[in-house]
């Protein structure tokens, strides 16, 4: 499997990682990974700065030196990057736009939740871009911290989980969906040279492929629903 490249340089290696794929080896060390396929056919070692969950899709920043890796920990510590997501949640999001501030935990088996009273500080800033009907929300979500499976876990505990998610969600519904909607779209950071630098991955296609699927399905039920409910009855 390639990656395509989004960024490179002497510092930095930045790819669209598609969903399925893990970014560092997993337990298994027989399944592949981002950072396992990259060093094996580049010939060199990568640093992992932050991380991206296995069913997301997006742009996944790997570090080419340990000075590069130090830089960007301590920019990733000092929340001083900006990472954007694309996110399809089930049901009507409002308001338009907000921020969600619950702390989060592990709870054991890799799940992560809310707990206000062990968790730690967690928060998500998003905004609805386009709503498909009462049935879903298309949204911009920004995690202003890190934690592990964060918009998913902030948008389950505010009853909107994400689309195609059984780990945070009503798995017999999640199944139906062919993939976990929620895609890493950009990261914005000062890079080690000064200069501020965004790297943006496309929403790839599986991902439109199921929004236009969704809203091909909803408008015929709105069409269907409009056409009984205005034919004539019978006389």
């Amino acid at each position: 499997m390639e990656l395509p490249i989004l960024y490179e340089d002497d510092d930095l290696l930045a790819v669209h990682k598609p969903e399925g794929l893990a970014a560092i080896p997993e337990r298994d060390p027989s399944r592949p990974s981002a950072r396992r396929l990259l060093e094996a056919a580049r010939g060199e070692r990568l640093w992992v700065v932050h991380r991206l969950d296995k069913e997301a899709s997006g742009v996944l920043l790997f570090a080419r030196n340990a000075e590069a890796h130090r830089y960007m920990n301590t920019l990733f510590e000092q929340r001083q990057v900006r990472k954007v997501y694309r996110a399809l949640v089930h049901g009507r999001l409002e308001p338009g736009q907000g921020q969600i501030r619950a702390p989060i935990r592990m709870y054991g088996s890799g799940r992560m939740g809310v707990d206000p009273e062990r968790g730690k500080p967690s928060e998500t800033r998003y905004r609805v871009l386009e709503y498909l009907d009462e049935a879903y929300s298309l949204i911009e979500a920004l995690p202003l911290t890190g934690r592990r499976h964060q918009i998913r876990v902030h948008c389950y505990h505010i009853g909107h989980p994400i689309v195609g998610d059984p780990r945070y969600g009503d798995r017999s519904v999640q199944q139906r969906y062919p993939r976990l909607m929620l895609h890493a779209l950009s990261i914005r950071f000062r890079h080690p040279n000064g200069q501020e630098l965004e790297i943006v991955a496309p929403v790839p296609e599986s991902f439109q492929q199921v929004l236009d699927a969704l809203r091909t399905e909803l408008a015929a039920s709105t069409t269907d629903h409009s056409a009984t409910t205005s034919s004539p009855s019978s006389t």
